[in-house]
């Protein structure tokens, strides 16, 4: 079923936002880790690493969320559809990745959350943990980028699905 303009300007705009604060939130989070990191002040240090859980919980898992409904939402409504380009595909699979990475980070960053809450970190504490997360926060952020860009690109190519349905619209 196809959306009217209004409602499907509406969802572009809910799923634009969404996507571009998330990607927002990420660079936060990544400037974050890295002060985390690299530090010699422990209070900082402590409040990176908090500041972290409370970004990630409030802002970060929420935006994925709704950007990847909306997304969703937006492939389903409109022409593009989900399974007749490439670049769509391609979106949806790479949002999903960002996603479930993020998930399985939720762990670690609560830990080292509690940690920093409890004691101080010196700069040899916990150090793989706390590289992962400027790692993983890059690695998102370039995924996010690329998605960003298909959006903005959306490369040519159809899939097969879309080739038979475009086919059958023309013939039916």
């Amino acid at each position: 079923m196809m959306m009217t303009p209004r409602v499907r300007k509406f969802a572009l705009l809910i799923h634009i936002v969404s996507t571009l604060g998330w990607i927002g939130a990420i660079a936060c989070f990544l400037v974050l880790s890295i002060v985390g990191l690299n530090s010699e002040n422990e209070q900082l240090v402590s409040a990176s690493y908090l500041s972290m859980e409370l970004t990630t919980l409030f802002v970060i898992v929420p935006l994925s969320i709704l950007s990847l409904l909306s997304g969703l939402i937006q492939s389903l409504g409109t022409k593009w559809g989900l399974f007749r380009h490439y670049w769509v595909l391609i979106k949806l699979l790479l949002t999903l990745v960002a996603a479930i990475v993020l998930y399985l980070q939720l762990e670690p960053i609560s830990y080292i959350a509690d940690v920093a809450a409890e004691t101080t970190l010196s700069s040899a504490d916990l150090r793989g943990i706390r590289q992962s997360l400027v790692v993983h926060a890059v690695g998102g952020l370039l995924v996010l980028l690329v998605v960003t860009t298909l959006s903005v690109y959306k490369p040519r190519g159809m899939t097969q699905y879309g080739w038979r349905k475009q086919n059958n619209s023309k013939n039916g």
